[in-house]
């Protein structure tokens, strides 16, 4: 038979996640403890609140018919008072709102939304895979921007060659960031809405991140930026801020053209999210705009371990201000996967190397905060043996 595998399934993802996957279940087959830093899995479960929620709904009938793909009334409305209490941003439930089964399903079907093959989007370099593979399921061809250290991986706006932002469609960027760490004041923010003005671009941010920040500072939308709702879109995921990966819940919300081609898309592929998966997405929110408990002191307090645990090491690393990573620039002399590769061999310890993520990711691996405290203490001292050994 004919091999059963299109040309885009190739185009993919990075291979390097696959080979990682293989060295991880050598290595554990040689009977050696691994501490898994790779993957951004929250480690622990919601509340009990939202538990609770999802308990109590799964037990009414309701709940079992088809729910709508936009998302049910309570749970729009229920983002919609989450984020005029954390962003101070109005949002009408019906036109500027749609649920979706987790951010990365909005974000692989947003470009087959709202443009047709052979269009230009921008996206970045170092960039979560979705954000490329997006673009590979809808025919649409990437710019990728250069996210540099020296410029606190943001993108040179006016470094874009013109050509490319009149044509583009969309340009989509991640503050705080998913692998970099990296975060975007405001006047960045308002740059970049004057840039999307200027050349008729959707902007899409990824703001998945936004309630894991520490040292008391605070992420913004990007929609808090006057004007902003006219030309861009925000992902939200309950993932990473209410420990919900597994129940795949998350939201798209703004620019009421993109959104109602989200909503359409997905009203064709599939029926939306589980109702009792829904209530306890509300249980979430309601529950963080009564008590605000974050789980960003759980993080700031692992980011510590492992960044002051490398410092001693002699591995001097920035303290990132928000996310579950560190992305970490690696001592001269290795490539990203020589590195992450022998960290897995000789210290039972999974990184991910840098350029999984990108051509610019090449000389940095990320760690994954995604293990308790002992744990990473554990991680840090088999990293410092490592370093030793090869100094």
């Amino acid at each position: 038979m004919t091999k059963l595998q299109s040309k885009r399934l190739s185009l993919m993802g990075s291979a390097i996640f696959s080979e990682m996957a293989g060295w991880k279940e050598e290595v554990r087959r040689s009977g050696v403890d691994v501490i898994d830093l790779g993957i951004g899995s929250p480690d622990q479960p919601p509340s009990e609140r939202v538990i609770r929620a999802m308990e109590q709904a799964v037990r009414k009938p309701e709940v079992y018919g088809y729910p709508t793909s936009e998302g049910s009334p309570a749970f729009r409305e229920a983002v919609s008072r989450w984020y005029k209490h954390r962003f101070q941003v109005e949002l009408n439930p019906e036109t500027e709102i749609v649920a979706l089964m987790g951010s990365q399903d909005g974000l692989s079907h947003l470009a087959m939304a709202i443009t047709d093959p052979g269009d230009i989007a921008m996206v970045p370099d170092p960039g979560y895979p979705i954000y490329g593979a997006s673009l590979v399921l809808a025919g649409v061809e990437p710019y990728f921007l250069p996210l540099k250290e020296a410029n606190d991986f943001l993108p040179k706006l006016d470094e874009i060659p013109t050509a490319i932002a009149e044509k583009a469609k969309f340009i989509l960027l991640n503050y705080p960031s998913n692998p970099l760490s990296a975060v975007a004041s405001r006047e960045f923010f308002e740059e970049l809405i004057t840039f999307a003005k200027k050349h008729d671009l959707l902007v899409v941010h990824d703001l998945a991140y936004s309630e894991m920040a520490f040292d008391g500072f605070k992420p913004m939308s990007i929609l808090e930026i006057e004007g902003a709702k006219e030309v861009a879109v925000e992902f939200h995921s309950l993932s990473k801020s209410f420990n919900m990966a597994g129940c795949r819940i998350a939201f798209m919300v703004g620019q009421p053209d993109a959104v109602k081609a989200l909503r359409i898309l997905k009203s064709n592929i599939d029926y939306g999210v589980f109702l009792a998966v829904q209530e306890a997405g509300i249980a979430a929110l309601e529950e963080d705009m009564e008590h605000g408990e974050s789980v960003a002191g759980l993080y700031e307090r692992r980011r510590d371990i492992v960044i002051e645990g490398l410092a001693a090491a002699g591995w001097q690393l920035p303290k990132p201000k928000a996310t579950m990573f560190i992305w970490a620039r690696i001592p001269e002399g290795w490539t990203s996967r020589q590195i992450s590769r022998e960290i897995l061999y000789k210290a039972g310890v999974v990184v991910i190397p840098g350029d999984a993520f990108g051509r610019e990711g090449e000389g940095y691996v990320r760690i994954a905060l995604v293990q308790d405290e002992d744990r990473l203490r554990e991680a840090v001292r088999r990293i410092a043996d490592f370093l030793h050994h090869n100094a």
